[in-house]
């Protein structure tokens, strides 16, 4: 911990920033975590890496040695001077100041996957902000972008939900979501001491492998996903309840589904599995 430590708060100080909390900035400074997600990402001069929220390049100094290219995205215009001086020499950096909600990461992707042939995957790698971590990775995933993984630093509790079973206790809306598109694996938890200023919750790197192909057959995968979401809405109500009230369908339709796919009727969302959801679907006329 002791160099990347040295080297951020030289970097703070010789800028004259601190973190910016609306921005939910924690500068990481431990040298094993740091080892961790390099190696789990399985970098390599074939991979474009798309980073999201390099901060002040303490992961970003890592890819660029193995990648073949690393295009950071991040939105603070006070890191951008930070990563330009201390990236400028490398000719596989690629820095754009903008909301990741907002870059079309499909453009970006194909342009360099067609202008250079050395780049065979892409894959994501961040330490994410945490009061923005579901809608980065819901735009990741329903984008239905050409990557291979998203490895993340996210908040131990959100990481938790989304790589948990389906139908588990811990699961919600968004395990689902994120089950249907990848293989999730946790890797390593991360204490609070491992950044600067110290989070108030532990964190979690996690890796999602897409998926080729989902793990269930949808014939409508819109509905698929409304669906699902109505049914967490309100977890203490039955999925009849849930449903009913989002006006997906009426309580006679879903009551006279569920006996036709032998589903208790007073069955809860939460206790479906992913075929369970899938099956409902399916057989909605």
């Amino acid at each position: 911990m002791e160099n990347t430590y040295n080297e951020t708060m030289f970097i703070l100080k010789k800028y004259g920033i601190t973190a910016n909390k609306s921005l939910g900035q924690n500068f990481l400074i431990n040298d094993e975590v740091i080892n961790t997600i390099i190696n789990c990402s399985n970098v390599s001069k074939e991979d474009l890496i798309i980073e999201i929220g390099p901060g002040l390049g303490t992961l970003t100094s890592h890819l660029l040695e193995k990648a073949g290219k690393v295009i950071a995205i991040e939105l603070d215009k006070r890191m951008i001077t930070i990563l330009n001086e201390r990236f400028s020499l490398y000719k596989n950096f690629q820095l754009i100041n903008d909301d990741v909600l907002k870059v079309n990461l499909k453009e970006i992707i194909d342009n360099n996957l067609n202008n250079n042939i050395s780049l065979q995957n892409v894959k994501i790698v961040a330490n994410l902000p945490y009061y923005i971590t579901t809608p980065i990775i819901m735009k990741l995933l329903e984008d239905k972008l050409e990557i291979e993984s998203i490895t993340v630093m996210i908040q131990k509790e959100v990481a938790q939900r989304l790589t948990s079973i389906p139908g588990s206790k811990l699961s919600g809306a968004i395990t689902y979501s994120v089950n249907y598109y990848c293989e999730p694996e946790e890797i390593i938890v991360v204490p609070n001491s491992s950044f600067i200023p110290e989070p108030e919750v532990e964190s979690e790197v996690i890796k999602l492998n897409i998926r080729k192909e989902p793990p269930v057959k949808v014939d409508n995968e819109e509905l698929f996903f409304k669906f699902i979401k109505a049914s967490f809405m309100q977890r203490r109500k039955t999925l009849v309840n849930g449903i009913c009230n989002s006006g997906l369908m009426s309580k006679d339709e879903i009551v006279k589904l569920l006996i036709k796919l032998n589903i208790d009727e007073k069955i809860r969302g939460e206790n479906l599995s992913m075929q369970d959801f899938a099956n409902i679907i399916n057989n909605i006329n």
